[in-house]
Order: C-alpha cells, then sequence, then structure tokens
C-alpha cells in the first residue's frame, strides 16, 4: 500500500490561461514535466467520498481515505489536507481491468485528463484539465510521499510557494476535496 497526504481543488470550467501560465513559469522551482493525456474510468458510487476506484492504464487503482487532517490557509489559498492509501492490482494477462469490460455500465464514468506536473524532492505539484461527461473542469493538487513529518514539512512549504505565487482566482476551502466527491459534484452538476 501506497501512503499519501494530498490537498486538492476542482473548478468547473475551462483552465484559466492565467493559472497555466502560473503554474509554467520558473519561480515555482521543482522539475516541470511534460504534459499527459489520459482517459481513466472510474466507479461512480454516489455519496462514498471516501473510496475511489478506477481504472488506469490497464491496471486497477484502489484508494482509501485514511483521515481527514486539517484546512491549511495561506493568502488567497485555502485547502483540506487528507491522508490516503493506495493499492494497486495489476493484471500481467491484461485480460482484466480494461475499460470495454464496464463502460456499458452507468456506474463507470470516463474521465478525460491533461496533466502537468511540477515534482519536487518527494512532493508533487499537479494542474490537470479534466472533461466528464463532456463538461470541462480543472484541479490543482498537491500531493506526497515518504515518511510523516517530510511529508507534512514538504507538502507546507509547496503550499506556502502557491499561496504567494499562485495568480488565479481564489481558491477556496469549499472547492477542496478528492475525486470521489468531485465526480459526485461533477455527475449531478
Amino acid at each position: 500500500m501506497l501512503n499519501s497526504l494530498e490537498l486538492r481543488w476542482f473548478i468547473s470550467g475551462e483552465l484559466p490561461l492565467e493559472v497555466s501560465s502560473w503554474f509554467e513559469r520558473d519561480k515555482l522551482g521543482g522539475q516541470l514535466q511534460a504534459p499527459e493525456t489520459r482517459e481513466d474510468v472510474y466507479l461512480y458510487v454516489p455519496e462514498c467520498e471516501y473510496m475511489g476506484l478506477k481504472l488506469r492504464q490497464g491496471r486497477l487503482e484502489i484508494k482509501w481515505r485514511q483521515a481527514e487532517l486539517k484546512s491549511l490557509h495561506f493568502e488567497r489559498v485555502e485547502g483540506k489536507l487528507e491522508k490516503w492509501g493506495k493499492w494497486l492490482c495489476e493484471d500481467p494477462t491484461t485480460e482484466s481491468f480494461q475499460p470495454k469490460h464496464v463502460l456499458s455500465q452507468k456506474s463507470w464514468v470516463r474521465i478525460g485528463k491533461v496533466r502537468s506536473q511540477r515534482l519536487y524532492d518527494g512532493c508533487a505539484l499537479e494542474l490537470t484539465q479534466l472533461t466528464i461527461q463532456n463538461n470541462a473542469w480543472w484541479s490543482l493538487a498537491l500531493e506526497t510521499f515518504g515518511t510523516e513529518p517530510q511529508k507534512m514539512d514538504k507538502l507546507q512549504s509547496i503550499f506556502e510557494l502557491i499561496g504567494t505565487t499562485y495568480t488565479g482566482s481564489q481558491l477556496k476551502v469549499q472547492k477542496s476535496y478528492a475525486y470521489p466527491k468531485w465526480i459526485e459534484i461533477a455527475m449531478t452538476h
């Protein structure tokens, strides 16, 4: 099982140019990765914001929220910090975990993603353009890996960097949640 600390925001609409320009600026530091385009298929479970299940690139990923930690606030940025556990299931025969096996059922949802990342030591800052049911959304997220004290310190320093450099509309705590809750909001939007 992989453990992570995560902080995410989801905003309805197209990604604003000012936000993508901010993300690409050198003053954010880290190592800017080339954008990745993919489609993931998620199980939509109404009123279940503590567990996520998705098919991604031939494997099944299960995420379980272990704890809702606290809200962080700095300048114009406020979000909810959560601790997640993640299990990866792979089928070497590639017969299982294929979207074609589940997409005929309404409970599975296609989500198109164009994800850009900035990698720091033990932490990733990601900006993702999302498409769900032909609707555009975008997301900004922080995700850390490593030991607990290191995770929190790294996440806090990157969060403060966002707070001092971010140029888009205010990131509010009401828009800060994980994929399971966002999927429910997007499906009923």
